[in-house]
């Protein structure tokens, strides 16, 4: 059976293989972090800001409507989280679940394209066993990426990953490991790369880790929750809603998420040295830079990348393969529809 004579599938879909929980924050000291912890509340607060928007060539132009626009009140009512007055530390728990089975799609519609995409899925981790995206996996777990803008200007971070079925953990100083590369090896690491690898590839039904991250970063100071995304800011009367489960201030899960599968330095782009790796992304979009780093012009896009190796075709580079494998284990639909 040749390449050309398989269609794509127009139905197509895989579930996520990486399963993470809302992340919950608590305030704690340092010195007792592992045993006192208060779970963090949002707060609300009202301020006056000033103007701070472009202005019109009208108001840049005249004295008297620049200080009538700065005169005017901007009130805002923002949510706000901060440490109590006598921490120090923020603590941050979530679990993740890892589960096998990426050879096999959820929902698949064409059974010649599922034989020669299942036989690829199957030689790529007969060969490398998961064993690379598992080391990355690991990396963000232990570096504390999770953490975000919380990482920054903490004075010390220590991540504790247990294993929920057998109790092992590991215990990791997130600043002896780079956020820019997945170079470091360390004994915790390799066995945690190890359960990784496992669970991904089939040699265990799944692995459920329990992390919990301490991050030093100040009495009192503010902590940032994730922000909801407000569709009628207008309406609301608060200009900025922090995330919360139950009372206690939280990480969406999809942002925790996020930062274990930024792995993705393998895409052709001469910026990397200052970006560092990306989010495992279709296109390879980021966001807040307003740019796709994998578009099909170049062809290192997922679906050029993918149709081909998925239909019995050689990728030209093992970095694609990872990518491609990396992009099915965190899931979603991928079928070709048959209108322009």
């Amino acid at each position: 059976m040749t390449k050309e004579k398989i269609e794509k599938a127009s139905v197509l879909a895989f579930e996520k293989k990486l399963v993470p929980s809302d992340g919950f924050f608590y305030g704690a000291r340092w010195e007792d972090r592992k045993t006192q912890a208060t779970p963090l509340a949002l707060r609300e607060k009202s301020v006056r800001g000033t103007i701070s928007n472009r202005l019109k060539p009208a108001q840049q132009n005249d004295e008297t409507k620049l200080n009538a626009s700065i005169e005017s009140p901007n009130p805002q009512t923002v949510d706000y989280c901060a440490l109590d007055t006598d921490q120090d530390t923020l603590k941050i728990t979530f679990t993740l679940k890892i589960l096998p089975g990426v050879e096999v799609p959820s929902a698949c519609n064409n059974n010649n394209f599922q034989q020669t995409y299942t036989a690829a899925a199957l030689a790529y981790i007969e060969a490398e066993g998961f064993r690379e995206l598992a080391h990355r996996y690991a990396t963000n777990l232990a570096n504390a990426r999770c953490l975000w803008r919380n990482r920054l200007g903490a004075s010390q971070v220590e991540v504790e990953v247990k294993e929920s079925a057998s109790s092992q953990t590991w215990t990791f100083d997130a600043f002896a490991l780079s956020t820019r590369h997945f170079d470091e090896k360390s004994p915790d690491l390799e066995s945690l790369t190890e359960k990784i690898a496992l669970a991904l590839s089939g040699k265990q039904s799944f692995l459920l880790l329990d992390i919990t991250v301490y991050a030093q970063v100040g009495r009192a100071q503010e902590v940032y929750p994730s922000e909801e995304l407000v569709m009628d800011k207008g309406k609301g009367k608060k200009s900025k809603i922090l995330y919360a489960i139950d009372g206690i201030a939280g990480m969406h899960s999809q942002k925790i998420g996020n930062a274990i599968r930024t792995i993705d330095n393998w895409y052709p782009d001469t910026e990397e040295s200052m970006i560092g790796p990306i989010a495992v992304e279709v296109y390879g979009a980021v966001t807040n830079l307003g740019k796709a780093f994998r578009t099909p012009k170049q062809k290192v896009d997922f679906y050029s990348l993918f149709d081909a190796w998925s239909r019995g075709g050689v990728l030209s580079r093992k970095e694609d393969e990872h990518y491609v494998m990396a992009m099915l284990v965190r899931g979603g639909v991928f079928g070709e529809s048959g209108k322009e």
